[in-house]
């Protein structure tokens, strides 16, 4: 996935405030689950709800105003209720590493009670890990 870096996206010194990795994070699972023919938000229309549980982000390399940063999202484990991303980004057409990450995300009920995911999840997942 494709990221620019936009002046609303920097802080004072002219880098990506580093807040700003998660939003860029959760563009990506959103769209690892729409390539696979999933909207997150039918999930939350029929009661499932995804919870960020535990976030974990290396900074690498300063990104900056206008840059372009290309985004690998995967799940790397999952479990009865959650699922485990990791995102690496870097600056698009080269190797350099710009953040790791790592996010679990627990899937829940419309009272914030852990639940099973959803078969379909589950069959996507169970191909890629």
């Amino acid at each position: 996935m494709q990221i620019r870096v936009y002046y609303e996206d920097t802080d004072a010194g002219g880098v990506v405030y580093y807040a700003n990795y998660l939003k860029y994070f959760e563009r990506g699972r959103t769209e690892y689950f729409r390539e696979r023919g999933r909207e997150v938000a039918a999930y939350a229309a029929a009661g499932t709800l995804f919870v960020v549980a535990h976030a974990e982000i290396d900074y690498r390399l300063a990104a900056r105003y206008n840059d372009l940063l290309e985004m690998e999202t995967e799940v790397v484990d999952f479990s009865r209720a959650s699922l485990t991303f990791s995102h690496l980004m870097r600056l698009q057409g080269t190797d350099k590493v710009v953040v790791e990450g790592w996010v679990r995300l627990v899937c829940v009920d419309e009272k914030f009670k852990p639940k099973r995911l959803p078969e379909e999840i589950v069959q996507i997942v169970t191909k890629i890990v």
